[in-house]
């Protein structure tokens, strides 16, 4: 008897075992399956990346007959099959076929099962314990509190030809990177107050692809959009790794989001969270009643910090499931970049551990050795099947390489957070500034090690929650100092080599500290000082990407120069940005006292001819606008070495860019 493949996917179909026992219609579920020995062998060995075509459940017409094909990897398991509202969830209707090739997974085709139709595995696991568990791979998840997975076949046509043309371009690390961090749901909210009131993602396409647009972002980040069950975790504890969170509305609807957003020319990111999940009963944690997906010795598998558990990264059916599913963001989603959260736990054994907690590896250090392996595989697999996008790290350690390529022996990311430049740089513009000139290291030590890693300067939800207190609320001084300041503190982040980031809310001055509960403030900008501050912002935006001085070389060390770190009482640092072309070359002088600096002298070499591009005072930024460079003087003082001496004046609290 031959069947023909029916699916227009181009992945090979066999049935297993005996033709007669798939083509009897009377059974509940055909014995069928999508899998090759290569394929088994390569889940096995962790080396299967693109999981998700196979496990979960897949539309399928075969023998004339709509349905969906299951297939689960459980290999402690006695009895499985699928239960849910379709089948009153009775448990041996629909019993999966385990695979005699002892893979642990298990597997069935259901025939007039629909897209839509929500279902969970019922598990008969280790030590006959009995489970409800939903789908590791699956595409759609009910809206919580519920928790059984949906059957999706996804079916999008996208229209980002133009953008995934020239994206290796707008990706490339010599672009310029300004990052707009969003939770999408406290961005903003149909009703402000009410937790149970979120935009879609049709709505973001309405309103929050046209403000970044606006403001000049260069990419959005969002916070994980993966399904979660707590709100209350931010989505950094999933328990779907291939499924956008149905909060906001459908997997085809998100894909338009994204669509949008690169029909605007903005990148996307998705923060990813492959170092730990939650004890939800439906989650992961002891899948089919053992540690299938996590470490069996909690000196590894427990994450003390977020109550969560570790995946088991030596394990090749979890590396697979893990690499497919960052894998699956950018094949299915077109996603442009990927930050990985809390890398330093995945790789380090002690982390948040104290001794005796903990156990070192074969050579007696703290690395984890397989997680570490797993990291690289991560990398390499991405940027060869996606070279023009990003990974980015969440690292918070002085572990070393983690931007560099594994050939290299480092951990292939493209980029790293830069968590002691956001440290150091908050703690220095906290001060007063009479004491600033005691700590200007502070604010000099980060080039001290920038080049050490592709680095991007993260100011990011992190610290504004918790007591760390809003942005605007760090800065010293009066209401016109705090806002002087902040602005102060941007002209150095977006002057400063390196990608950026913003986090919501940060652009206009939030008062409050991040609440996911509810949205941000948006009425602060009846107020000048909020909605000037946020015209400072997208003016940053916009001359950081049109500048070439500010990104070109903005991982070379000949890409920053410092011009003037002699004068600390008086609280005035200059530095050179540069350009391929030495024409391109900024000038940044930052004025970090409450104090006007009249007739400032600064040297400069080779250029006599400067004009003023930027002031961070100006009246439209809720600045006196009364200190500014309409013209600079210029003075020849040593012509063999074409040295200049340039007069400035410079604004109290102030930032000026002369090109």
């Amino acid at each position: 008897m031959t069947i023909k493949q029916i699916s227009t996917e181009k992945i090979p179909i066999k049935f297993n075992y005996e033709d007669v026992e798939f083509v009897d219609s009377t059974k509940s579920v055909w014995n069928y399956s999508l899998f090759t020995d290569e394929d088994i062998t390569n889940f096995q060995n962790g080396t299967f990346y693109n999981a998700y075509n196979f496990f979960g459940s897949h539309k399928r017409t075969v023998l004339n007959t709509e349905g969906f094909y299951f297939a689960v990897w459980a290999p402690n398991a006695t009895q499985i099959s699928v239960v849910g509202d379709f089948n009153n969830w009775k448990k041996s209707v629909h019993p999966l076929f385990v695979r005699l090739d002892k893979s642990g997974i298990w597997e069935g085709f259901i025939p007039h099962f629909k897209k839509g139709d929500s279902y969970k595995y019922y598990i008969k696991g280790f030590k006959g314990v009995q489970i409800f568990k939903a789908d590791p791979y699956a595409n759609f998840a009910q809206l919580r509190p519920n928790t059984s997975s949906v059957a999706w076949n996804e079916d999008y046509n996208w229209l980002d030809n133009a953008w995934m043309k020239k994206r290796k371009k707008a990706n490339s690390l010599h672009a310029p990177w300004s990052i707009y961090e969003v939770h999408l749901g406290s961005w903003q909210r149909p009703v402000p107050s009410d937790e149970e009131s979120f935009n879609t993602y049709l709505q973001f396409k309405e309103f929050l692809v046209p403000y970044i647009k606006k403001m000049g972002f260069t990419h959005v980040e969002f916070m994980p959009v993966m399904e979660f069950p707590f709100d209350g975790s931010w989505g950094y504890q999933g328990t779907g790794y291939f499924a956008p969170t149905s909060r906001f509305g459908t997997p085809e609807q998100f894909k338009e989001l994204i669509d949008a957003f690169h029909n605007e020319g903005i990148g996307v990111i998705l923060d990813w969270v492959p170092s730990h999940f939650p004890d939800d009963a439906h989650g992961l944690y002891r899948f089919d009643g053992a540690h299938t997906y996590e470490y069996g010795d909690m000196r590894k598998g427990y994450h003390p910090d977020w109550n969560s558990y570790i995946f088991n990264y030596k394990r090749g059916e979890v590396k697979s499931f893990l690499i497919s599913s960052g894998r699956y963001w950018f094949d299915k989603f077109h996603i442009d970049g990927i930050r990985v959260d809390a890398v330093s736990s995945i790789l380090q054994l002690d982390y948040s551990r104290k001794e005796g907690e903990w156990e070192p590896n074969e050579f007696g250090g703290n690395g984890n050795i397989e997680a570490i392996a797993f990291i690289k595989e991560f990398n390499e697999t991405i940027y060869r099947d996606f070279p023009d996008v990003q990974t980015i790290a969440e690292e918070a350690t002085d572990w070393p390489k983690i931007s560099s390529p594994t050939t290299q022996d480092g951990l292939g990311f493209g980029m790293k957070w830069m968590m002691g430049w956001m440290h150091d740089t908050l703690d220095y513009f906290r001060l007063d500034p009479t004491e600033r000139q005691h700590h200007q290291n502070k604010f000099t030590f980060s080039l001290m090690y920038y080049y050490d890693e592709n680095f991007m300067l993260p100011l990011s939800h992190d610290e504004v929650v918790h007591g760390k207190s809003p942005m605007i609320y760090k800065m010293p001084g009066d209401e016109w100092q705090k806002f002087a300041t902040l602005r102060l503190l941007y002209t150095y982040m977006y002057t400063h080599p390196g990608a950026k980031l913003l986090f919501m809310g940060n652009e206009f001055g939030q008062t409050k500290e991040w609440d996911f509960t509810t949205e941000l403030n948006w009425e602060l900008l009846k107020f000048d000082c909020h909605s000037q501050l946020q015209e400072c912002v997208k003016v940053l935006n916009h001359l950081y990407k049109n500048t070439p001085a500010l990104f070109q070389l903005q991982f070379n060390p000949k890409g920053f120069e410092w011009v003037d770190l002699n004068h600390r009482e008086e609280g005035v640092i200059s530095y050179m940005r540069k350009g391929k072309n030495k024409e391109d070359n900024i000038l940044i002088v930052l004025n970090m006292r409450p104090v006007v600096q009249k007739n400032w002298k600064v040297i400069v070499k080779n250029k006599a001819n400067w004009k003023e591009i930027f002031n961070s005072n100006e009246k439209r930024f809720f600045g006196t606008g009364d200190v500014y460079n309409p013209e600079i003087i210029s003075k020849l003082i040593d012509k063999k070495k074409h040295l200049y001496e340039i007069t400035l004046q410079l604004p109290a609290l102030g930032g000026i860019l002369i090109q």
